[in-house]
């Protein structure tokens, strides 16, 4: 294996010294557990205890799956964390707004979504919100096309979400998956699966691989809601040379703090919002409203505009609490130092 085929990028030889690279090699993280990294190499895979790892406490600069490694020849030390070309994370569930990383380094990410009663806009908007903020570049899949007695309705639906964000149809239990993905699966290239439980996730990754490496399970009857089969986030290597990353179902998806992958995917409403006669307007009842103009001529949905708001206001919510955070800790460094000052001043008065 070459590091090009393990997805290797030439902005990443960039960031190395020439003393790095005559005491050390590049590895990529292919799995991130409870207590320790898989690693891939040029020549082997194994793994790595996450104890001391870089010793950051920062959850953003910790490894994530895709990341690369530049590890210390003979010890496998890892001496850093390369700069990642994009990252995917969330907000973590609780009431702290702490950011947590789902993957890195991802090439195409597939927004997956079922032709059945769990097919949600709204839900599929909140997906590519957060990919959009990563700039990842995004694809909506949707399948389970075999069960729908009319696909269209679902493809002009999920067409009409962004006008941009390509739109492909699958049965993921067909033949011709590979030849479907085969675009985006090249050498090097790291693919990724976003969705919900139940949607074909796992059922699509064995179909690229051409085994069953992850589990599957069928839908509830009655909601047509799906079990959870993935319980981590790993890549696997396709035959076709590309990398394939299968990440848990989720149904919650909380937005980080950045606000640019709300306002790519409602770019139509923003540029409402600009049309507006006034700056400040709250588009309630003030004169010359463009978003209530829209909304009562039919040309905006209600429920996209509900939907805008609410994701808006999540990202913000993560955005504040992150400057909170940052505040908090800035207070107690502050309050740290003083002690120290404090206690060294009583030694001088002791002495």
């Amino acid at each position: 294996m070459t590091l090009a085929e393990l997805g290797w990028r030439p902005m990443l030889q960039q960031q190395i010294s020439l003393e790095e690279l005559e005491i050390g090699f590049a590895a990529r993280v292919s799995a991130v557990f409870r207590d320790r990294l898989q690693i891939h190499t040029l020549v082997e895979e194994f793994s790595l205890p996450i104890m001391g790892l870089l010793a950051n406490n920062d959850p953003i600069e910790r490894p994530t799956t895709g990341d690369w490694l530049w590890l210390e020849n003979h010890t496998n030390k890892p001496l850093k964390l390369f700069e990642r070309l994009n990252v995917l994370q969330r907000t973590a569930a609780g009431s702290e707004a702490k950011p947590q990383l789902i993957a890195s380094n991802i090439d195409t990410l597939f927004v997956v979504s079922s032709c059945n009663q769990d097919f949600n806009v709204s839900r599929i908007e909140r997906y590519l919100s957060l990919v959009m903020s990563a700039h990842i570049p995004v694809v909506i899949v949707l399948t389970k096309t075999d069960l729908c007695e009319d696909v269209d309705i679902y493809v002009e639906r999920a067409q009409a979400i962004h006008h941009d964000v390509p739109v492909i149809q699958i049965n993921a239990l067909s033949d011709d998956i590979k030849h479907a993905f085969e675009y985006w699966t090249g050498v090097g290239q790291t693919i990724a699966f976003l969705g919900s439980s139940g949607v074909g996730k796992s059922t699509l990754t064995n179909a690229l691989l051409g085994q069953q490496t992850q589990g599957t399970a069928g839908i509830r009857e009655d909601d047509a809601k799906g079990r959870h089969t993935t319980t981590g986030r790993s890549l696997f290597a396709m035959p076709q040379g590309g990398w394939v990353l299968d990440t848990p179902g989720m149904r919650e998806l909380r937005l980080n703090d950045d606000l640019t992958g709300v306002a790519e995917v409602f770019e139509d409403i923003e540029a409402l919002q600009s049309q507006c006669k006034y700056h400040n307007c709250h588009h309630e009842d003030d004169q010359g409203c463009a978003i209530q103009a829209a909304l009562e001529s039919g040309t905006l949905e209600i429920r996209r505009w509900l939907n805008y708001q609410k994701l808006h206001r999540e990202a913000l919510r993560a955005r504040q609490s992150k400057h909170e955070q940052h505040e908090h800790g800035k207070k107690f460094g502050k309050e740290i130092r003083q002690a120290l000052k404090g206690k060294k001043a009583l030694r001088q008065w002791d002495e």
